[in-house]
């Protein structure tokens, strides 16, 4: 693959905290990284002092077209997001439009969860800080590429099962976030994404960022999101992520988004004009959910002695320092975006395939800028770790390849064909393709299909056909003592989705 650097970056701002022999360094060292993580494209901002000191493209927005990054080029931000959404919430508090400690019942009548107190005790406060007992992105499959609104996803929400008792550990939530922006729209009486537009993007300046895929073909100068498949980079279609909005929806670019940053350093302060308080700053910086540092983590990272969530920004400490920032997950788009308030200097890095480069790259920066040099080549280092994975991986497919095709099931295929209903997420059906076989439909997500390939007795194979980053799972048919298939079990092991929490009963 053949990458093509586009750097521009500006003297115009008085450097504190980085060099401009360091800035060129970094410049060489980010455009290595892109081409050595075989990602298509890559763009990168840093301010520094109230001034994009850095902003620069790497590679192409799509391997196909060859079309050139650079520091205006679209990306999904995705749950980036997160970090607007929040401001909203303390913007509206500081307006006396709520309270942040308001029940969501009081704002959003039908708001329900899994048991009667924590519904009646759940706070606005909680929606931002991943405290409701639910385990990570649980119910994501409510949203993710189904025809559910986003007040159907939250009432469906109700369904979810808790992993942890109520405010008693981390647990990210987009739903949560879905919630919040509700909560926006009923206290503002105006639209989620207008009041970005009006509050946020329009007095930055952010005329590079919208909220929807709908409006991308406004715009020239987009990237495609990317993945691998079969060892091989391929562009993928953008997916509408309208009904989640308020958790990750934005698009947006470096520079757009380094007008965010300066107004978050800054404390609210944007260009002499006040829009909102240093309180605001102060109480969304602050822990609210403790996250583990695990012992992996504390050999690697030996200065960082606390991690935690606040609310709608992630915080941590890194040599000394207090370091606030979120990163975002799209699918063939991955984010991250980091502020230093002591040193005044942030900095945000978009890539269009579904990669871990952001992380070295975030820690490379961090590097150089509280340090003033790298204590590893943290490229070098994950790249190891990837390779390192992949050869495991490789050795898991290959044992569980042995063990394929034991015995035919126990019934035949138009046994197995017929709708199933899960009260959470609503009906998956399983139809018999004469060319195919069975095949599999998830009705409130019409991309969600995939063909079924035996493997072992009542168990197969599946594949969705429209997702290939997504890898293949099995679906388990349930016989009962009638020798009646009773229920659907489907697990795709994946780091986003759970699909198993999907109860699938046969429906008669």
């Amino acid at each position: 693959l053949s990458f093509l650097l586009l750097s521009t970056y500006s003297g115009f701002g008085q450097h504190k905290n980085l060099s401009g022999e360091k800035i060129d360094s970094l410049d060489i060292y980010f455009s290595k990284a892109v081409a050595d993580w075989d990602v298509p494209g890559m763009a990168i901002a840093i301010v520094d002092n109230d001034s994009i000191i850095f902003s620069a493209g790497y590679g192409v927005t799509n391997i196909y077209q060859k079309q050139k990054v650079d520091a205006n080029t679209m990306f999904a931000v995705a749950s980036i997001t997160k970090t607007f959404t929040a401001t909203a919430i303390m913007m509206l508090e500081e307006e006396g439009a709520l309270q942040i400690d308001d029940r969501v019942t009081d704002h959003l009548p039908y708001f329900e969860l899994y048991d009667p107190f924590v519904t009646h005790q759940m706070k606005v406060r909680d929606l931002l800080c991943h405290r409701t007992g639910l385990a990570t992105f649980s119910g994501d499959l409510l949203w993710y590429g189904t025809i559910y609104s986003t007040e159907e996803v939250i009432k469906r929400a109700r369904y979810l099962q808790p992993k942890y008792g109520f405010r008693e550990k981390f647990g990210y939530s987009n739903i949560m976030f879905m919630a919040a922006g509700e909560v926006i729209e009923s206290v503002s009486g105006m639209k989620w994404s207008d009041y970005m537009q009006k509050h946020y993007f329009e007095p930055l300046g952010m005329q590079r960022t919208i909220t929807s895929t709908d409006d991308i073909t406004y715009y020239k100068n987009v990237a495609d999101p990317h993945t691998t498949e079969n060892e091989e980079t391929i562009p993928i279609p953008w997916l509408n992520w309208d009904n989640m909005a308020p958790a990750g929806a934005i698009i947006s670019s470096v520079n757009d988004v380094a007008q965010w940053i300066r107004l978050q350093l800054n404390q609210g302060v944007f260009q002499g004009d006040t829009i909102f308080s240093s309180n605001t700053s102060l109480e969304m910086w602050k822990p609210h959910t403790i996250l583990e540092v695990t012992k992996g983590s504390a050999r690697l990272f030996p200065s960082t002695q606390f991690k935690a969530y606040g609310l709608g920004w992630s915080v941590f400490n890194y040599h000394g320092a207090k370091i606030v920032g979120h990163n975002g997950g799209y699918d063939g788009m991955i984010s991250q975006m980091i502020l230093i308030p002591e040193k005044n200097i942030g900095f945000v890095i978009l890539t269009n395939k579904n990669s871990s480069l952001y992380y070295p790259l975030m820690y490379k920066l961090l590097d150089e800028i509280l340090v003033g040099k790298q204590t590893y080549d943290w490229s070098g280092l994950f790249l190891d770790f990837q390779e390192r994975q992949k050869e495991h991986d490789a050795s898991t497919a290959q044992d569980s390849a042995d063990l394929l095709s034991s015995g035919k099931p126990s019934l035949p295929n138009d046994a197995f064909v017929g709708s199933y209903t899960c009260k959470m997420y609503g009906d998956v059906l399983i139809k018999e393709d004469e060319s195919e076989g069975l095949v599999m439909e998830m009705v409130p997500a019409p991309l969600f299909t995939g063909t079924l390939t035996h493997k072992h007795l009542n168990t197969f194979i599946i594949k969705l056909d429209n997702f290939p980053s997504l890898p293949e799972g099995t679906i388990h048919f349930i016989i009962n003592k009638e020798g009646k298939v009773r229920e659907m079990e489907i697990d795709i092991p994946n780091p986003d989705f759970d699909f198993t929490e999907l109860h699938l009963i046969k429906n008669k």
